[in-house]
């Protein structure tokens, strides 16, 4: 048949354009941040977030430098968590927020002033709030009580959380009796 010969040939021009598949795109393996997210905060910028990612829009998704990026924002002390979540080609950070201190206050003491104290603790109104910070207060208040012969002296921190992400520090202190030697 003269026919047979092209029919056979449309009919294998139509089957390869049906069934072939275009080479994908080369990229990498993880794929490439097409955008960063940053969900949570209130008082922190977006744009200071940013600035501690070790990682940018274009980069790949990096498991490295999103541990990298991870670390640095909680080294900045300003966070109480923070996570990395990947949806799809967009990277979403995260945090949230350590509180502000709003007021420190001094209850129990009466041999040494609260402007004493206040010169040995390092926390002020208006600064970030972190657990570490408060505990190694309460070991300074020890340490000043210890230098004044109160070795039995006690301090409890107590937060009050307040509004608007923020809370009122208050050490109460069992001074104890003097230790004499």
């Amino acid at each position: 048949m003269p026919g047979t010969g092209r029919c056979v040939g449309w009919l294998s021009f139509l089957l390869l354009i049906f069934f072939w598949v275009p080479p994908a795109p080369a990229q990498t393996a993880d794929g490439v941040i097409r955008d960063i997210l940053v969900e949570g905060n209130q008082r922190v910028e977006t744009e200071t977030v940013w600035s501690y990612l070790r990682v940018r829009r274009g980069d790949p998704f990096d498991p490295a430098l999103l541990d990298e990026s991870l670390r640095s924002l909680f080294a900045t002390g300003l966070f109480d968590d923070v996570s990395l979540e990947r949806r799809g080609d967009v990277l979403v950070v995260r945090v949230v927020e350590n509180p502000i201190i709003n007021r420190v206050a001094f209850e129990g003491n009466r041999r040494i002033s609260d402007e004493e104290l206040e010169a040995e603790v390092r926390l002020r109104p208006r600064t970030v709030f972190s657990r570490a910070a408060v505990q190694s207060a309460v070991e300074r208040i020890l340490e000043l009580y210890r230098r004044n012969g109160r070795y039995a002296a006690t301090v409890e921190p107590k937060i009050i959380e307040l509004d608007q992400n923020r809370v009122d520090l208050v050490f109460e202190i069992q001074e104890g009796p003097l230790t004499k030697v």
